[in-house]
């Protein structure tokens, strides 16, 4: 990518290190902007080895959670495991090819068994765990100013590294390798609203492949499209829903309406 991808790099983990929610954190990053810049600065088609790259994206977040948790490594040796976890797919996917539509099939399939693992293994109360403020988000100790430098040359040598990845350069974790380090605390947390994300990522190169020989235009603005879709459909039916039974489950009543009458007024 060009330095314009460096800089708006740059500009998607600085925005994230000032967010506080994590669920925000992983909408924000869920962004198709990468993706964008690399299929317009490389000219490479979207086949089924890049829907397979979405797989590939959660696997790096996977592999940084468990190796810094669990394993308790570095949290730059476990970003480095994430990163070659995901260039092993890649070399992998390149060398055998896929037709598209077995690989969408094949990530639908792994996305619905992801989200109905992550739910039987849902937290207790998520809506608190999510409304309290993180500890990290604004005590990692480096002055803004050095803080954006550090980003500035990650986000450097990421494109670097993604620029010899040929065809997976589209979904290559970019801005992924250093909101890992900005989300450390948070990374299973961060994994799991990512993971449900990732299916509008399916969606914007769905129909990216779909009208890619149409135009490059006409593909990235349904692509664009697509993801605003599904992203929707991912999170606003789905809030009031969790709110009812979150209020059902503590026991709390339902807060009153504005105009309705009271006892006692």
């Amino acid at each position: 990518m060009t330095w314009t991808g460096v800089l708006l790099l740059t500009a998607v983990v600085w925005a994230v290190s000032l967010i506080r929610s994590v669920r925000l954190r992983a909408l924000v990053y869920s962004l198709p902007l990468p993706m964008t810049l690399a299929l317009v600065s490389s000219g490479h088609r979207v086949e089924g080895a890049q829907v397979v790259g979405v797989v590939g994206l959660n696997l790096f977040f996977v592999t940084v959670a468990f190796s810094h948790q669990r394993l308790r490594w570095p949290i730059l040796l476990a970003d480095g495991a994430g990163i070659a976890v995901y260039v092993a797919l890649s070399a992998g996917l390149l060398a055998v090819g896929m037709p598209f539509g077995a690989a969408l099939a094949g990530t639908l399939v792994l996305w619905l068994a992801a989200m109905l693992l992550l739910r039987r293994r849902a937290p207790a109360r998520p809506a608190l765990a999510d409304a309290r403020p993180s500890g990290d988000a604004r005590r990692d100790g480096l002055p803004a100013l050095l803080k954006l430098m550090v980003i500035f040359v990650g986000a450097v040598l990421t494109t670097l590294l993604g620029a010899v990845l040929r065809g997976m350069v589209v979904t290559f974790p970019y801005s992924g390798v250093l909101v890992a380090v900005e989300a450390r605390r948070q990374l299973v947390e961060f994994s799991r609203h990512f993971a449900r994300n990732s299916l509008a990522l399916v969606g914007f190169l769905t129909a990216y492949h779909y009208l890619q020989d149409v135009s490059p235009t006409v593909a990235l603005g349904a692509a664009w499209g697509a993801f605003a879709v599904v992203a929707a459909a991912l999170h606003l039916p789905l809030r009031p829903r969790r709110a009812d039974r979150a209020r059902t489950a503590s026991g709390t009543p339902e807060p009153p309406r504005v105009g309705t009458p009271t006892d006692g007024s």
